[in-house]
């Protein structure tokens, strides 16, 4: 580990991430699981991608927005599982400190950016399903755009302005974080500066980025549902309640995880229940999105089978 001295503290340039090495013995069995969930979440959401950029059936609001979650979630699987993998397969648990930062500003970045995009897909959803007449004129493709464009947006940008002020800090040890990423909480346990600037500026964007957004959510779905009670057909009843509770439950997790983790006061048992609960946000909920949002739609296995044929013609 290297360290260089700063006047009279020891700066730290590289970090340990203990990750899961506290279970020696289920390290082969971890590194299959994390492998079949990266390769799955991967090829799920590539999936939904390529289906919606190629099959002009698929091209209206709901479709790119999904479509746009999918890339965020390569993207955001992308920037953890890989090197769990590589960390759980060689045993080399080394980070150094820009490449920590480095990891911590992307992660950040996509879990912004996704709690922006799931309120506005919410949103998308309230709309066609409760003022149907109003959706093709509000929902055109510039607005669509425009509200893709500004959820990317506000979570890179927020957390540029939280990486400049970790940038500035000393980390003196210890050199070990307990966790399998470099998340904000565990990292800044290893500063010696005084971070309670950053700290409250973190907690701010935290609240923005998760508060708001999961009560637009709540909102929109609840109207959601109370529209589908309304229908008569029980079987069109039933089909529409079982995905829109689906897809309330998995934001509910994902909103829900992210809320413990980054604003509930953090107690010893939080800290210990942390990890696992970042498994949620990080690993689980990705994986889920493609088989709870696009692979159960009708429009999604039909443009599947399209594609099928044309393989096979």
């Amino acid at each position: 580990m290297v360290k260089t001295e700063q006047g009279n503290q020891t700066s730290i340039t590289e970090f340990i991430l203990l990750g899961f090495g506290n279970l020696p013995e289920l390290q082969t069995h971890l590194f299959l699981l994390f492998l079949v969930i990266y390769i799955v979440t991967m090829a799920g959401n590539i999936l939904i991608i390529v289906l919606v950029v190629a099959d002009r059936h698929l091209h209206t609001p709901m479709y790119f927005f999904l479509a746009n979650l999918s890339f965020l979630e390569t993207c955001y699987s992308s920037t953890i599982l890989p090197r769990v993998l590589s960390s759980v397969l060689t045993g080399d648990r080394t980070i150094s400190l820009h490449g920590c930062i480095v990891q911590f500003y992307f992660f950040a970045s996509l879990v912004g950016s996704e709690c922006c995009l799931l309120s506005m897909m919410s949103y998308d959803r309230y709309l066609a399903i409760c003022k149907p007449l109003h959706y093709a004129g509000h929902m055109s493709g510039r607005f669509c755009f425009y509200l893709v464009a500004g959820s990317w947006m506000n979570g890179f940008v927020a957390i540029a302005i939280i990486v400049s002020l970790m940038s500035q800090l000393k980390f003196c040890g210890p050199s070990e974080i307990d966790h399998f990423f470099c998340d904000f909480t565990p990292v800044m346990k290893l500063s010696c500066s005084d971070s309670r600037l950053m700290e409250l500026v973190t907690f701010i964007f935290s609240s923005l980025f998760t508060l708001p957004p999961f009560v637009l959510t709540l909102a929109s779905y609840t109207c959601i549902i109370i529209t589908i009670l309304r229908i008569p057909s029980s079987t069109g009843r039933q089909k529409a309640f079982s995905t829109s509770s689906s897809h309330l439950m998995v934001v509910t997790i994902f909103y829900g995880t992210l809320i413990i983790v980054y604003l509930l006061p953090r107690t010893n048992t939080m800290r210990a229940l942390n990890k696992l609960f970042s498994v949620f946000y990080t690993v689980l909920t990705p994986m889920a999105n493609p088989f709870i949002y696009s692979l159960r739609n009708k429009e999604v296995k039909g443009a599947l089978k399209r594609a099928i044929r044309k393989m096979l013609v």
